[in-house]
C-alpha cells in the first residue's frame, strides 16, 4: 500500500520516536525512514496503524476519537527494533506539552544520539544508545554527555570511550529505575 508521506517521519503515527530507532540510523539497504517517509512503502508495505490513522485523516492516533483502540492493547509490553515503553506515556506527554515542543525534544533528542552513534559508537553500541535515549530524559541525557566528556582522556581509545559512555548512561538509568534493554515478546508455547 501506498501511504501519503508524512512531515514529520520521526514520531510515527502510533506514537514511535522513529528518530531514535537503529533502522533509522543505519546505512545501507534496511535503512528506514520513519514512519511514511520518503519511500517508508518499500520498507513496510503493510502497516496496520498508519493505513487507519491515514484512513480517519489524522496524523497521529492520540487524535482520534476512538484513542486508544485495540490496536494500542498491550503495545507497551513487549519492543520490536525500538522500545514501545514509552510509547502510550509519550502520547500523553504530546498532549501536555504540544506537538511543536514535543518535537522539538525528540529532535534534540536524535541530535545527541547522532553524536553518541559518531563519537562513541565502537560498532556493538547503536541499539543500546538508542534505547537510552529515547527512554531518558532529555536533561539527563545532557548531563551524561557532560560528564562523558569530562572523564574522556585524550587518548583513550573508541572502545573505552564506549564503555565510558555506557556506564554513565546505566548509572543515571539505574538512578531512574530505568532498564535500557528492549523487552521480548512473551513466548505463548505451551510447555509439554
Amino acid at each position: 500500500m501506498a501511504y501519503k508521506q508524512r512531515q514529520y517521519p520521526l514520531f510515527s503515527a502510533c506514537g514511535l520516536n522513529c528518530g531514535l530507532c537503529p533502522r533509522y540510523h543505519t546505512d545501507g539497504i534496511s535503512k528506514c525512514p520513519g514512519c511514511a517517509g520518503e519511500d517508508f512503502s518499500l520498507k513496510h508495505p503493510t502497516c496496520g496503524v498508519l493505513s487507519c490513522s491515514q484512513r480517519h485523516g489524522i496524523e497521529y492516533c492520540y487524535l482520534c476519537d476512538e484513542y486508544p483502540c485495540k490496536k494500542f492493547e498491550g503495545v507497551d509490553n513487549s519492543d520490536s527494533f525500538i522500545t514501545h515503553k514509552n510509547q502510550l506515556v509519550d502520547f500523553d506527554k504530546v498532549k501536555n506539552i504540544g506537538l511543536d515542543a514535543y518535537e522539538a525534544e525528540l529532535n534534540s533528542k536524535v541530535e545527541l544520539l547522532k553524536g553518541l552513534l559518531k563519537n562513541f559508537d565502537d560498532g556493538r553500541r547503536k541499539s543500546f544508545f538508542c534505547i537510552a535515549v529515547n527512554l531518558l530524559y532529555l536533561q539527563d541525557l545532557r548531563n551524561v554527555m557532560e560528564q562523558t566528556n569530562d572523564e574522556i582522556k585524550p587518548n583513550d581509545t573508541l572502545k573505552e570511550k564506549a564503555t565510558t559512555a555506557v556506564r554513565l548512561l546505566q548509572t543515571m538509568a539505574g538512578k531512574l529505575d530505568i532498564s535500557l534493554q528492549l523487552r521480548k515478546k512473551p513466548s505463548h508455547r505451551k510447555h509439554i
